[in-house]
C-alpha cells in the first residue's frame, strides 16, 4: 500500500505575505501546475528549534508555540529563545506507521489533540494551564472518537474555521470504499462544535461529515473571504489542492486528480507525488502556502490564480510537514526527517522561521 511519502496570509496577515516575498528576495517565479517546475535560490530561513523527535503540528496559545511529537506523544512549549519544555504527554497514544500524536489546535484556552489510539483515532481537548514558561495540561475530554485508524491514511489535521467550528480531516485508513460511504467517518472532512456536537447547519442531517470522497487529507486553511482549502495525498498519480464545499464529493476512490466528471469536485491543482505529498497548509492575504513531504519543498499558490504555483527550498531542508503563520506574521515551518522516511541531518528535526523581525 503506498504511503504518505509517495502519495502524499487585513494587516497582520498580509505581513506574512510580505515577509515571504522579502525572504525570497522578490524572485518567486510563478509556474502553472502542468508546467515544468521552476526553482530558485533564496535566503535561508532561521533554524529556530532543533532536535525534535518526529514533530507533526504547530499551534499557538497566547503567542506561545506548541508542538506535537508523533511517536513520543509529547506536547512541547517553545520559548522565545527556541528552547523547548514538555507540558504534557497525551495518554493512550499508540504510534504505528503514520499514526501517533498528530494534529493540534487551540481554542478558548483549550488544546485539542488528534491522535491514534489502540484501535481508533480520536480528538480530545484539555485546559491549558499556567503562563508562558510554565504551561501544563488539564484532564482530557473526548470530542470525537471511533475514527478508523491504520498504519497509514490517518488524516489528522484539526483546525477551527472562521465560523468557530472544529474541522477534522480523516483518512480512509486503507478502506477505500469508506470514503464514499456517508455512514462512515473515514475519508472525510468533519465539522463539529468545540464540544463535539454536530452543528445544525451541517450538510448532512445529524452527521459530522462536511465533505467526503477524500483519501488522506492533511492540510486545511481558510482565506479572508471564508473560502476553505485542503491538501490531499493521492495514490500513484496525483496529489491535490481542493476548494472545499459543504457536502462536496471529491471523488476518491472513483477518481484521482482532475477527472472532469460532473459527479465529483475536481481539485484546482494537482501534482505528481514525487514533487508534492502535501501536508500542512496556511493561507496568507494573497497566497496558499503548502508544506510538502516527499517533494521536499514549500509551494505557494496565489489566491487570485489558483492554477499557478511557485516553489522554494527544493531539497534544502528535507521533508516539510507543517507550515503556519505565527505571531507577527512570520512563517513557521516544521521539518519531518526523523519519521523513518527522511534522511536526518544534524539538528533534525527542526522549526524554521521565515520573516521574523
Amino acid at each position: 500500500m503506498p504511503d504518505d511519502s509517495r502519495l502524499r496570509s487585513t494587516t497582520a496577515v498580509r505581513r506574512a505575505a510580505v515577509a515571504l516575498a522579502a525572504a525570497s528576495a522578490s524572485v518567486l517565479l510563478l509556474v502553472s501546475c502542468t508546467a515544468e517546475p521552476t526553482t530558485t535560490s533564496v535566503p535561508a530561513p532561521e533554524s529556530f528549534v532543533e532536535g525534535l523527535d518526529v514533530p507533526w503540528s504547530i499551534a499557538f496559545h497566547d503567542g506561545v508555540a506548541l508542538v506535537s511529537e508523533r511517536d513520543t506523544a509529547r506536547v512541547l512549549e517553545v520559548a522565545d529563545d527556541g528552547e523547548t519544555r514538555e507540558i504534557g504527554v497525551i495518554d493512550d497514544v499508540e504510534p504505528r506507521g503514520e499514526g501517533g500524536l498528530l494534529g493540534l489546535a487551540v481554542h478558548d484556552g483549550e488544546l485539542y489533540t488528534y491522535f491514534t489510539a489502540t484501535d481508533e483515532n480520536r480528538v480530545e481537548r484539555r485546559d491549558i494551564r499556567g503562563e508562558a514558561g510554565d504551561l501544563s495540561l488539564g484532564e482530557p475530554t473526548v470530542v470525537i472518537d471511533g475514527i478508523p485508524a491504520a498504519g497509514n491514511h490517518n488524516g489528522g489535521r484539526i483546525a477551527f474555521g472562521p465560523d468557530g467550528m472544529l474541522y477534522v480531516t480523516t483518512g480512509d485508513a486503507g478502506d477505500r470504499d469508506s470514503a464514499q460511504d456517508l455512514d462512515a467517518i473515514a475519508g472525510k472532512i468533519l465539522r463539529l462544535t468545540p464540544e463535539g456536537e454536530v452543528p445544525a447547519d451541517n450538510p448532512f442531517d445529524g452527521s459530522p461529515v462536511y465533505s467526503y470522497g477524500h483519501r488522506n487529507p492533511q492540510g486545511i486553511a481558510w482565506a479572508a473571504d471564508g473560502a476553505m482549502y485542503a491538501s490531499e495525498f493521492g495514490q500513484d498519480t496525483w496529489d491535490e489542492l481542493n476548494v472545499i464545499e459543504a457536502g462536496g464529493n471529491y471523488g476518491w476512490p472513483e477518481v484521482e486528480g482532475i477527472a472532469g466528471d460532473d459527479d465529483y469536485i475536481d481539485p484546482v491543482q494537482q501534482w505528481s507525488p514525487d514533487d508534492a505529498s502535501p501536508s500542512g497548509i496556511a493561507v496568507t492575504g494573497s497566497d496558499i502556502v503548502i508544506a510538502n513531504l516527499r517533494g521536499e519543498r514549500l509551494r505557494t499558490v496565489p489566491l487570485d490564480d489558483l492554477s499557478e504555483s511557485a516553489e522554494q527550498f527544493v531539497g534544502e531542508y528535507g521533508r516539510l510537514r507543517d507550515v503556519v503563520v505565527g505571531p507577527g506574521g512570520a512563517f513557521w515551518m516544521l521539518t519531518n526527517n526523523t519519521d523513518g522516511r527522511g534522511s536526518p541531518a544534524d539538528g533534525d528535526d527542526r522549526i524554521l522561521i521565515l520573516g521574523r523581525d
